[in-house]
């Protein structure tokens, strides 16, 4: 049955992983639902946001707008935009809101708009792509303050979303799901980097070597850099191409990089790349490393599995579900060089091979086409008693 749904999530202004998800889902549900989108813009004061120097750069492709009937967007100010937001909600008139929580900078409005909701006897699904960044929750007071929120909204959830089994169970604990309302649903992939241009180089035997994604202290960028140095180069050499934006002060890895006597084979590309520059980025590379010490989804990780290369990564969080039936997948310990090293001389030997993904949007839109329909059940059911 098509649905009214109004998908809620991070806009372009401030882009991220998020935005892209919420682009993506937005226009995939919208092939069997009536779907609009609310975008979160401004999530924060400029000068506060890691990258700050690109806010505003247009980094992704086509607006939503282009595609969706779309409010962009709320900012953290709520005021005005949050009332323009709730007059598009009741213009669009939707069964159900889905929240895409991914920042404590989104809670205020989540909240408001759920408060919306319930007023107007709309179904909640409560998409969690995380609990807390891990930079949000160092901050005093903020951790606390930010959960209990997120568990009041939890509360308010007729259904809770997350990628991974590994996240279904720790949230259940941590937040509270209800197991009952609380369903696994597979990331879908990220095509923007097909279709690229391979540039040959000279050297022999040469592997070349790719990190994508910001670089923060839970990325373990740090443990590449030195995994790369203990590379047996008797009969290969390696080029290691670092690309990402530094979050958080972290210079771990370029302090490692100081440091190694193979310098001269490492390439760093310190900055958020633009859509554009993707294809030709991932064309040129024969592997990914993703070292990662934790993490509950990947979107460097899904950009890999759609362009097919071998990748090695690390057996934490979500990962090992995200990568479950991808054959290109080498899975290593975190924090651990030696293991990371042998699974690069084992990612090695499946350079040049293409790997079906096993994701699909078509998977994901099913399932959520399930949820959707379980948790206006479960509104229905809730609202009897």
């Amino acid at each position: 049955m098509k649905r009214r749904l109004v998908v809620v999530g991070s806009g372009q202004h401030f882009v991220s992983g998020i935005s892209y998800y919420t682009s993506l889902l937005a226009q995939e549900l919208s092939s069997n639902n009536d779907v609009s989108v609310v975008l979160l813009r401004r999530l924060i004061p400029r000068f506060l946001y890691p990258g700050k120097d690109r806010v505003g750069s247009e980094i992704m492709g086509p607006d939503l707008h282009h595609e969706l009937p779309t409010f962009n967007g709320i900012d953290w100010t709520l005021v005005p935009s949050l009332w323009r937001a709730l007059r598009f909600v009741r213009r669009e008139a939707p069964e159900v809101i889905i929240l895409q929580w991914w920042s404590a900078s989104a809670l205020p409005a989540y909240l408001a708009l759920a408060r919306h909701a319930r007023r107007n006897d709309l179904t909640i699904i409560l998409e969690l792509h995380e609990d807390l960044d891990t930079a949000e929750a160092r901050i005093p007071i903020i951790g606390p303050l930010v959960k209990r929120g997120l568990r009041r909204l939890v509360r308010q959830a007729a259904a809770n979303v997350v990628h991974s089994e590994f996240d279904r169970e720790r949230m259940i604990t941590t937040l509270g799901l209800r197991p009952d309302r609380t369903f696994v649903i597979p990331h879908g992939p990220y095509e923007m980097a097909l279709g690229g241009t391979r540039v040959e180089r000279s050297g022999v035997n040469t592997c070349r070597i790719l990190f994508f994604g910001t670089i923060r202290p839970y990325k373990g960028l740090e443990y590449l850099v030195q995994a790369f140095d203990r590379l047996p180069r008797e009969n290969d050499n390696w080029h290691l191409t670092i690309v990402g934006e530094t979050w958080e002060g972290w210079t771990v890895p370029f302090e490692h990089l100081e440091l190694s006597p193979f310098q001269q084979d490492i390439e760093v590309v310190n900055r958020y790349v633009p859509d554009a520059e993707l294809p030709d980025l991932f064309a040129n590379a024969d592997l990914v490393v993703l070292p990662y010490l934790r993490s509950s989804a990947s979107g460097p990780l899904h950009l890999t599995m759609a362009a097919g290369l071998p990748v090695v990564l690390t057996r934490v969080g979500g990962l090992i579900d995200a990568t479950e039936g991808y054959e290109g997948a080498v899975l290593v310990e975190p924090a651990d060089i030696t293991s990371l090293v042998e699974g690069v001389i084992a990612a090695r030997a499946l350079v040049g091979k293409r790997f079906p993904d096993p994701r699909s949007w078509n998977e994901t839109v099913t399932l959520y086409d399930q949820v959707i329909e379980q948790a206006i059940q479960a509104g229905k059911s809730s609202a009897s008693t």
